[in-house]
């Protein structure tokens, strides 16, 4: 009797250690092929930006204002307030 109990216990280990391996595989292809798409991603960006170089626009300031426009209106603001009074302190503005 006791050997019937192993095998079971065997065999549901072994189909529990299948999907788990089947799950842990989908994982990982999902998560190798987002980050194909984000590598393919960054080249176009960064094709984008040479795009914008050669057309005359300035890549570093379109990268501040990507930048400033992920960000809150009231944040935007306060830095620029803040920037303002930094320069005007140091007697650049």
């Amino acid at each position: 009797m006791a050997f019937d109990t192993a095998d079971k216990s065997q065999a549901d280990h072994a189909t529990t250690g299948n999907i788990a391996a089947d799950r842990l595989k989908s994982i990982v292809e999902r998560i190798e092929r987002l980050e194909e798409e984000r590598k393919a991603l960054g080249s176009d960006i960064k094709d984008i930006y040479a795009e914008a170089k050669s057309a005359g626009f300035d890549v570093k300031v379109l990268r501040q204002l990507i930048r400033l426009r992920k960000q809150e209106p009231a944040d935007v603001e306060e830095q620029e307030t803040l920037l303002d009074v930094y320069k005007r302190a140091l007697g650049m503005g």
